[in-house]
């Protein structure tokens, strides 16, 4: 059965290219939830010796369940897509807990491609960005049981 929440972003993202159908083993998201949780768990354990290290992480954790949801799906972004049409199409379809992806994204961003020295992450907003992917993934994990191929 089709997710119908967000469907129209779906198909627009599937029109445009940025997102691509997937089948077979590929359409399984369950190993990459289980990736996002143990990334997540490594971002905590280097988090006060390495924050930026550990942003990044608590991010790639995020965008792994994010992932398994639309690999779920039988949908993956493409490289004209990246991580923006993933994150554009879990928060059209899975809503408001999905609004920190965008955040994590960004801030993601600016640590690997600073546009200036000394940008670099503080261990609070580490812990935040920790918290943030936690919630993200054991969400993803309620959610991903319930969806079929779209």
């Amino acid at each position: 059965m089709r997710w119908s929440r967000g469907e129209a972003m779906i198909e627009r993202l599937i029109d445009e290219r940025r997102l691509q159908r997937v089948s077979g083993a590929q359409a399984d998201g369950a190993a990459l939830l289980a990736r996002a949780y143990r990334t997540v768990d490594t971002a905590q354990n280097v988090a006060a010796d390495d924050p930026d290290s550990a942003y990044v992480l608590a991010y790639d954790a995020t965008r792994q369940a994010c992932t398994a949801l639309l690999a779920h799906q039988g949908l993956r972004p493409t490289t004209q897509g990246g991580h923006y049409a993933m994150e554009e199409a879990v928060r059209a379809q899975f809503g408001d807990v999905f609004r920190a992806v965008g955040t994590l994204r960004r801030r993601r961003n600016e640590l690997e491609y600073p546009t200036y020295p000394g940008d670099e992450a503080e261990l609070d907003e580490v812990v935040e960005a920790i918290r943030m992917s936690r919630e993200i993934i054991e969400s993803a994990g309620r959610i991903l049981p319930s969806l079929g191929i779209f």
